[in-house]
């Protein structure tokens, strides 16, 4: 028994597909926010002290809660000590040095030297979005400098893949044999795409 196929029956079919496709284009997938809505979010940060006196963030995450920070400093006897600075000091802190970046007497107005930042000066460019508002996280993430400065002060995974991925870490290790020859040294450079 021999099946011929029409010209109609083709059509028919295809339209049925075309349509199929339509339809299943329009159901609304979830929305994942982008990294320019992610700024408005509050954070929970960890800040550490550098040697240098300087300050680098070495967690970053969103919260649902009220941004928060722990900043581990260091003092003159290698003394580690950690204190939680709320959510109000936070916004006092990153309006002051917003302030001081509008008169241009900000580190956030010029280019990054070295790694770190003063406190003030780290915790507007990680969290200024989420404790000024969003009109302020606009107008740092446009500014050249304070995406440079972000980069430099904030080590955390978040900030690498929030922000792009785009970093390339370069280093220069020893290679150990299992028996623990280190004659040969080798540099090796990746890079990664984080989103």
């Amino acid at each position: 028994m021999k099946h011929f196929i029409s010209a109609k029956q083709i059509m028919v079919g295809t339209m049925g597909l075309a349509v199929l496709s339509a339809l299943s284009g329009c159901q609304s997938a979830p929305e994942e926010k982008p990294a320019e809505q992610a700024e408005g979010q509050n954070k929970f940060l960890v800040v550490e002290q550098l040697s240098n006196g300087k300050y680098v963030i070495v967690e970053e995450m969103p919260t649902s809660g009220p941004s928060r920070a722990i900043i581990k400093e260091t003092d003159e006897n290698g003394t580690v000590t950690e204190r939680v600075m709320s959510e109000a000091e936070m916004k006092a802190l990153a309006d002051q040095e917003y302030k001081k970046m509008e008169e241009g007497k900000s580190e956030l107005n010029a280019e990054p030297q070295g790694e770190g930042m003063g406190l003030a000066g780290t915790i507007l460019a990680a969290a200024g979005g989420a404790l000024l508002g969003n009109m302020i996280g606009n107008a740092l993430m446009n500014n050249k400098n304070v995406q440079r400065h972000q980069d430099t002060s904030n080590r955390s995974a978040y900030h690498r893949s929030a922000s792009g991925g785009s970093n390339s870490a370069t280093s220069n290790s020893q290679k150990k044999s299992f028996f623990g020859n280190s004659a040969s040294k080798s540099t090796s450079s990746s890079s990664s795409y984080g989103g």
